[in-house]
């Protein structure tokens, strides 16, 4: 059976990595990658060469990213997407297509899908975003899909309540926990010698993406960051750059500016990649932002996280994220708080709720027992006549 996989952006490879390694050596299988989005942007790195690079063949490349990050410079990618997939679609006509998570690159694919009668499987679906308009790209995915493998069991009910099968749902973890596993992490000497990077007493990981809910200037939320970490001492910060959202572009432009005139204790990557940002994720003394990493991983390290805002609002969150508002003074608050020891001693007894790193394996169990055709259709599974609140699902 022919499945094929589909990445936009470098953090969702690396999500799916330890998935489309297990798929592409059973026999039951025949891998196909499609990659499309800010993969093929030299702009974010041609992050298309690191999937080459670890040995995968990629069967279609679909150029779709305008140099434009503003609602129409988006809605118009969604457009080229949909124009791409078609062709390769009807290219590559897979028995069934995955798709993780909640970005516009993957709802013009589910779009496009659906009308070419390809099954979807979905990854990460039932959860709550509710700084982002993500949210409502994954409950659209979620409609759009035949199968479901999400993180916890509360949102295997979630989804069930959006009217999805049962049968056809299974909590199976978050997938991106299945590389503490398989990688084997760099030491500490050996990121510093590899980043060209100097550690200091306290190193914080930095990723912030724009809340594409908020009227609020992108800038300015922005700057209340960067205010708070002007006032830390002894510390070095590690950012990354922001995803391909509507304004990610300025964010970009500011760290970039930023990194500039304070190279003594910051610096930038376009892309760190799994096996380094994991590694780092394991070393500093927090991940700054509102990064989903930082809500799904981080526990797993065990790392301290400063949740900024409202773009992971609603996620079930481990007792490691402390939460703040967009400003200088509650961000500084919350640097305060994750040096403490007594913080720190609860981030080292921190519990994940998302699973112990075996997704994929569950995923590809799920894949080889089930029917594909069966897959074609679908009912609507109605609450009202059963009871789904119960420990049976």
């Amino acid at each position: 059976m022919k499945i094929c996989v589909a990445t936009g952006t470098r953090a969702e490879y690396g999500l799916l990595k330890p998935l489309i390694e297990k798929i592409n050596t059973d026999a039951a299988f025949t891998l196909q990658l499609l990659v499309t989005g800010a993969h093929l942007s030299p702009e974010f790195g041609l992050t298309y060469k690191q999937i080459e690079a670890d040995g995968f063949t990629i069967d279609s490349k679909v150029e779709m990213l305008m140099s434009s990050d503003t609602p129409e410079g988006i809605t118009k990618s969604m457009g080229l997407g949909m124009i791409g997939y078609a062709d390769a679609l009807k290219q590559l006509h897979p028995d069934l297509l995955i798709i993780l998570g909640d970005r516009y690159e993957m709802l013009a694919l589910a779009s496009a899908a659906l009308i070419f009668r390809v099954p979807i499987a979905h990854i990460h679906g039932g959860e709550v975003t509710e700084g982002a308009y993500d949210d409502a790209i994954r409950h659209s995915i979620t409609k759009m899909s035949a199968l479901h493998f999400t993180s916890t069991e509360v949102y295997r009910k979630r989804v069930i309540k959006l009217g999805e099968q049962p049968d056809r749902v299974f909590n199976v973890g978050a997938i991106g926990l299945d590389n503490f596993k398989s990688l084997r992490l760099i030491s500490k000497d050996e990121l510093e010698h590899n980043l060209q990077i100097r550690f200091k007493k306290y190193n914080y990981l930095v990723g912030f993406h724009p809340e594409t809910l908020s009227d609020n200037s992108v800038a300015d939320e922005f700057n209340e960051l960067l205010k708070a970490i002007d006032t830390q001492e002894e510390s070095f910060f590690i950012f990354t750059k922001a995803n391909a959202d509507t304004n990610g572009r300025i964010i970009n432009q500011m760290i970039q500016e930023y990194v500039n005139s304070h190279s003594n204790y910051s610096t930038l990557f376009t892309s760190l990649g799994s096996l380094r940002y994991l590694s780092l994720m394991k070393y500093v003394t927090a991940v700054v932002g509102n990064s989903s990493s930082g809500i799904l991983e981080a526990p797993s390290a065990p790392t301290a996280t400063i949740n900024i805002g409202d773009r992971q609002k609603g996620r079930i969150q481990a007792d490691n994220i402390i939460n703040c508002e967009i400003n200088e003074k509650e961000i500084k608050k919350a640097f305060n708080k994750v040096k403490s020891d007594e913080f720190q001693r609860v981030v080292l007894n921190t519990i994940n709720p998302y699973g112990d790193g075996n997704a994929s394996a569950q995923i590809v169990k799920v894949l080889k027992q089930t029917d594909f055709s069966t897959l074609r259709t679908k009912s609507f599974y109605d609450i009202n006549q059963c009871e789904i609140f119960n420990d049976t699902y």
